[in-house]
């Protein structure tokens, strides 16, 4: 373990993938960058260690855009470069998924840290693979959660660990939004994510969120029964261009899921590309249990307690006369909570420098890849499977 003493004052971190949209956005402008700003990393003891990030991308002229717009001293395009730099710490991944496996196990072969957008592999054996080579180097590995230190979330996890529902029965959640097909209006995910060739797909995409989502809330996915499609065959890339959608837009499933007391509830998510929003956030999970029931977004949660359940009458021929969305309260924060992924950039850079693993590694990630690799063939086979443990 990394002592007071001879911590290292900064932390030089390699980040791959910042001329993408989430990886400037949430992960340099929101993240390291107000980190630098503030400082740096704030220790148990009240010191802090400085970050420096290094923009690593394979376009020089945003990457010298970037940099020059946010006075960041380094950048550059070549990848083994900031592998071989020995004052390299960690490198950082939000490229894309084909080429993540190779990245990451070149990074920690050469003793980096690594914090990575998800899914970190596009098959289950290499997200294993990863797993076990972050066991074999001792380093500390991170995997982006970032659902899980949302305002919204964070409440809902309060109310599970508070009792507040009682036995929970049942967890359903509503993600999405329409993507413009990119003729008439440019779209707003880039045009691999609907190439199964590079690893699009939304059920690849999500099912990765929506397995640490599940384990963060209510507890371990024991099956799967999914519906994968593709609603909208044909869209255009970034120069214009028709190209086939290859890829699931649109991903429908029930989970069975397991409570650490062993508890059975059932989980159900749709995730959709080509769906219109009419609902207070983009993503929304409403948990159910015998005393209280909660709606989370990303970040609000409203709840409703027993004893100040309504008693609605089914009576199709009168007009609703009450408001049911006024009839559920508030949950308060009760705490100051900042962006979500900086939040857990924090979180992971303190373990990095204490030298213990993330609670979020490469074996929640893993039993991601797990997951969405059941759902797709659940789809194609059309029916229920499985979800058994991992040897990692």
């Amino acid at each position: 373990m990394t002592s007071a003493v001879d911590r290292p004052r900064v932390l030089r971190i390699a980040m791959n993938g910042v001329t993408g949209r989430m990886g400037y956005r949430q992960h340099l402008l929101r993240s390291i960058l107000p980190l630098r700003e503030a400082g740096g990393v704030t220790l148990a003891d009240g010191t802090r260690v400085q970050v420096e990030p290094i923009l690593v991308g394979r376009n020089e002229a945003k990457l010298v855009d970037l940099a020059q717009q946010h006075k960041v001293e380094h950048w550059t395009t070549d990848v083994e470069s900031v592998l071989a730099d020995p004052t390299v710490d960690v490198f950082f991944d939000a490229g894309m998924t084909s080429h993540r496996f190779d990245l990451l196990q070149r990074a920690m072969r050469a003793g980096k840290h690594v914090f990575t957008e998800k899914p970190v592999a596009e098959t289950l054996d290499e997200a294993v693979a990863l797993a076990a080579l972050a066991a074999e180097t001792g380093i500390t590995a991170g995997v982006v959660h970032d659902k899980l230190y949302l305002p919204g979330l964070v409440k809902l996890r309060r109310l599970v660990d508070e009792g507040f529902f009682g036995r929970i029965l049942s967890l359903r959640g509503e993600f999405g939004y329409w993507v413009f097909e990119g003729d008439s209006q440019a779209a707003q995910r880039p045009s691999w994510n609907y190439r199964t060739d590079e690893g699009g797909g939304i059920t690849t995409d999500m099912f990765c969120h929506w397995s640490y989502v599940l384990e963060g809330i209510i507890g371990r996915v024991r099956s799967v029964s999914a519906l994968s499609t593709t609603h909208i065959p044909q869209r255009w890339d970034e120069q214009g261009r028709p190209y086939e959608a290859t890829a699931d837009d649109a991903a429908y499933a029930v989970f069975e899921l397991e409570t650490p007391a062993g508890e059975p509830v059932v989980g159900q998510i749709n995730s959709s590309w080509a769906v219109r929003v009419h609902r207070d956030e983009l993503v929304e999970f409403q948990v159910d249990g015998t005393h209280g029931s909660a709606v989370a977004g990303l970040q609000t949660c409203v709840a409703q307690q027993r004893a100040h359940t309504p008693k609605p009458v089914w009576n199709p021929d009168l007009p609703v006369t009450e408001s049911f969305r006024d009839q559920w309260l508030d949950v308060p924060a009760n705490a100051e909570l900042d962006n979500g992924f900086k939040r857990q950039w924090e979180e992971f850079l303190r373990d990095v420098l204490a030298g213990r693993p993330h609670r979020f590694g490469l074996e929640s990630a893993a039993r991601g890849v797990q997951l969405a690799e059941l759902g797709l063939r659940s789809s194609a086979e059309r029916r229920t499977l499985d979800v058994p443990e991992l040897a990692l």
